[in-house]
């Protein structure tokens, strides 16, 4: 409690000064752990057929997981598996981010576009929320879906 001057009555005022474990964080300086992670997420996404399971392999732990409305796989065989198959649903196009990755403790959150190479539009975009290990691998994905293409 806080003594305020002037004051006598019985009830004192709160002493509502933040605590300084409560205060926020200096996020002026740059850390790469986040935007590693999700780099090594979109060269997972954009692998081709020769290239997808190692980069699977070194995006997520071995009994890591992606979830969003259209799926839901564990392990590498199935993420890679769910790759393949959105290549095969639009080939020619890459995932790209869509501006800033934010994160804090094992945690990251970003945004996404699927991108056409022939003509720049992007049909597809979405928001993801990704857990890390303590490698700074992927145990988690979930995934958002903001535009989908007609037929999807």
């Amino acid at each position: 409690m806080v003594a305020v001057p002037g004051r006598r009555d019985r009830h004192p005022v709160p002493d509502l000064r933040v605590p300084p474990r409560w205060r926020l964080i200096d996020r002026s300086a740059p850390t790469r752990r986040y935007e590693d992670a999700v780099a090594r997420y979109f060269e997972a996404w954009n692998a081709g057929p020769d290239a997808l399971a190692k980069a699977v392999a070194a995006a997520w732990t071995n009994d890591g997981g992606y979830t969003d409305p259209l799926a839901d796989v564990r392990g590498h065989e199935q993420i890679a598996a769910l790759i393949a198959a959105a290549h095969e649903q639009f080939p020619g196009f890459v995932f790209r981010l869509s501006g800033s990755v934010d994160g804090h403790h094992d945690t990251a959150r970003f945004s996404w576009e699927l991108v056409s190479e022939a003509d720049g539009s992007a049909p597809a975009a979405g928001s993801d929320v990704v857990t890390l290990d303590g490698e700074d691998r992927i145990r988690s994905v979930f995934g958002f879906l903001d535009r989908v293409p007609a037929g999807a």
